[in-house]
């Protein structure tokens, strides 16, 4: 089990990323959260294989909503402290 954080900066606030997001997130069972940060940006922390988090990453990059653009992802390893069960929007 890993634990990525991905940060995606665009057009991805006030878009439907998040819920889309979390849609993707249940289909490829990777639990964790997803949540706006105030400088516009999305944060995700996904849990899961090394397989479900190349692909959930790479549907990231092509942006989950129709409605959103993503310029740029960032993706660093977390240490797998805490073990999510499902997949959340934060508020």
């Amino acid at each position: 089990m890993e634990t990525k954080r991905i940060i995606v900066s665009g057009l991805v606030q006030g878009v439907g990323f998040r819920w889309a997001t979390q849609l993707l997130a249940k289909d490829l069972k990777v639990k964790g959260t997803v949540k706006n940060l105030a400088n516009g940006n999305v944060e995700i922390i996904a849990q899961g294989n090394s397989l479900q988090l190349a692909h959930f990453i790479s549907k990231v990059k092509a942006c989950p909503t129709p409605a959103g653009r993503v310029d740029r992802v960032s993706v660093e390893d977390l240490p797998a402290k805490d073990k999510f069960h499902s997949f959340n929007i934060v508020y």
